[in-house]
């Protein structure tokens, strides 16, 4: 999987000196592009920037705004998932069915969906006033 490939090679830059986890994310749009991003850590934790933020930053940035999945990368004991503000940033982009890959360094990917990881999340159809 070239996204795979993508996530692991970004996740080498990812610049973690506080926690020393690594992360790396990669997202295919409709139109068959790829964009990378990875973890980027402040000294003030909360400031810092997850993979997938970065990812879908870039995407944005070159004109695109529909996800058509996205693959997280990290080195951990177990295959890490996008946290809750990333879960609620791929929705913002996604299809409830965008299908959000989760692999290890050894490539095993598991497989979900944004909308199976974000379960009645909020979205734009909030907003709206009756």
């Amino acid at each position: 999987m070239d996204l795979f490939k993508a996530a692991i090679t970004v996740r080498e830059n990812a610049y973690a000196p506080y926690s020393d986890f690594q992360v790396g994310a990669a997202v295919r749009t409709i139109s068959g592009k790829v964009f990378t991003g990875c973890n980027v850590e402040n000294v003030a934790y909360p400031e810092g920037t997850c993979a997938e933020a970065g990812a879908i930053a870039a995407m944005i940035a070159a004109g695109e705004f529909e996800i058509a999945e996205i693959l997280v990368v990290a080195g951990g004991a177990s295959k890490v998932s996008p946290c809750g503000g990333c879960r609620q940033k791929i929705a913002e982009f996604a299809k409830a069915d965008t299908p959000v890959y989760m692999a290890d360094l050894a490539g095993d990917i598991e497989e979900s969906t944004i909308g199976g990881l974000l379960p009645a999340g909020f979205g734009k159809e909030h907003l709206e006033v009756k």
